[in-house]
């Protein structure tokens, strides 16, 4: 995202996650921190824009729910919102917890916005040093939330100020106190947003820091993104919402494209989940209106 909108999306994406935690069950990913970094005039003034672009989103659920904004503020974040954040979440920090298991001793969270995982931390993870890469904007914003909600810096968590999507800057990293360490990474939300080359030069730019067993987790899109709909035109409306806030999605893979990349860079698909595997995962036999998002695929790949 751009610098301007980086702070406006991960509070969007913060709010999401906080709404589920307070609202939903079962839980998928129950973020109970997010709710402290939001102000209680910012959280309803996200509910409220969201009521007045429901039209925006389905005219008909607009019209359905006329006279009823709980239910408005309900469909819009677990139709449009939340599915993608949650899942994805659930699933990166499951294989974080996997890996810590396995020696990893390095946590760094690509465009980690409002991210609260060091506040979540299960006993014993402390030793793990977390590195949150952001916009320099972005990164005093979430201080400035820590320090109101109470939450101390800690000690373990260092913040890495950069556009790591067009000015990787290594010697950031090691300022901070990053070594070449097995590492893992995640890059959540991102990689629609650049150009295939530009995905492949980053990730060249993360594994040569780090020794072979490290590994990342992130989303793509596949090669239906500009063409599939979706569940009441929710892909569409991504896409749309993208290139009406100057931040256009660039990217869509086809498996295959995304294994001879990730080949070519010495790196190995370990665990690679469809929107149908995300569905059976993480949102089977809800009663609500969350499901996987269609297009979105997780990978969990490795350095050889």
């Amino acid at each position: 995202m751009n610098q301007q909108e980086s702070s406006i999306t991960s509070l969007v994406a913060a709010f999401s996650r906080a709404y589920h935690s307070q609202f939903d069950t079962p839980k998928i990913f129950d973020d109970y921190v997010a709710k402290e970094l939001i102000s209680q005039e910012e959280y309803q003034n996200i509910q409220a824009n969201m009521i007045q672009g429901i039209e925006f989103f389905n005219k008909d659920i607009a019209t359905k729910f006329k006279d009823n904004s709980k239910e408005l503020i309900k469909w819009i974040t677990q139709v449009q919102l939340s599915p993608t954040p949650l899942a994805r979440a659930a699933y990166c920090e499951r294989v974080l917890h996997s890996e810590i298991q396995l020696g990893v001793e390095q946590y760094v969270i690509l465009g980690a916005g409002l991210d609260t995982f060091p506040y979540r931390q299960q006993q014993g993870q402390t030793m793990l040093e977390i590195f949150e890469v952001d916009y320099p904007t972005t990164q005093a914003s979430k201080k400035k939330r820590l320090q109101k909600a109470s939450l101390p810096l800690l000690n373990h968590l260092h913040f890495v100020s950069m556009d790591f999507t067009k000015h990787f800057q290594a010697p950031l990293f090691v300022e901070q106190g990053f070594q070449s360490k097995k590492t893992f990474f995640s890059l959540l939300g991102v990689s629609y947003y650049l150009t295939k080359l530009e995905l492949a030069s980053l990730l060249n730019h993360l594994f040569t820091l780090v020794p072979s067993g490290s590994s990342i987790v992130l989303d793509y899109a596949d090669e239906s993104l500009f063409t599939e709909k979706g569940l009441s035109n929710r892909v569409e409306n991504m896409v749309n919402m993208a290139a009406v806030g100057s931040e256009p999605m660039k990217s869509c893979y086809a498996y295959e494209d995304m294994e001879r990349m990730l080949d070519r860079l010495g790196l190995l698909i370990y665990e690679h989940l469809s929107p149908t595997a995300i569905q059976e995962l993480y949102f089977q036999n809800r009663t609500d209106y969350l499901c996987a998002f269609e297009t979105i695929h997780y990978m969990h790949i490795v350095k050889k």
